[in-house]
């Protein structure tokens, strides 16, 4: 069954891209934002970015949806760290990352024209710190969000359809 993080770092489009392709394929989408304790999202509305305390019991509720998801499922969750989508995968081993990338530039202007997200603009630069993009055997794939939703949809797609190509 499909089961899959939609990563990357904040402003990327997880939401948006997570749903749309949810709706493409007839799966559940939820926002892993959702999942936070109410002290991290405070603590990162301040202006303070995570740290690995933070983020281990958030990413344990992660990990734990999707492993007990009984229909296909995407979570959008930055899973910004190798030991991040391990601790994911620990309590869902099938599960696939998709990564979406791009340019600061492009990520920092669509996180300034949001409204009524938590998330400022100004965490950004740790976010790209903290990065570590998948590595060759994990199982995922990247997409380059410089495109328009649609194509960057029908990569995602495509790639869930052929995850081994």
């Amino acid at each position: 069954m499909l089961k899959v993080i939609v990563m990357g770092v904040a402003g990327c489009g997880k939401s948006s891209v997570g749903q749309a392709v949810a709706a493409r394929l007839g799966a559940q989408y939820f926002d892993g934002d959702d999942l936070h304790p109410q002290s991290n999202i405070d603590k990162m509305a301040a202006g303070t970015p995570l740290n690995d305390t933070d983020r281990a019991p958030w990413l344990d509720k992660v990990g734990m949806a999707l492993a007990e998801a009984t229909e296909p499922t995407l979570i959008g969750c930055s899973a910004l760290k190798r030991a991040y989508r391990n601790r994911i995968r620990a309590a869902c081993p099938q599960t696939q990352f998709a990564h979406l990338m791009g340019d600061r530039a492009v990520i920092e202007g669509r996180m300034s024209a949001r409204s009524g997200h938590f998330m400022p603009v100004s965490l950004l630069d740790s976010q790209f710190a903290t990065l570590e993009p998948l590595q060759a055997n994990e199982a995922g794939f990247a997409v380059d969000i410089a495109q328009d939703l649609d194509a960057v949809v029908q990569q995602m797609i495509a790639c869930l359809s052929y995850p081994n190509s």
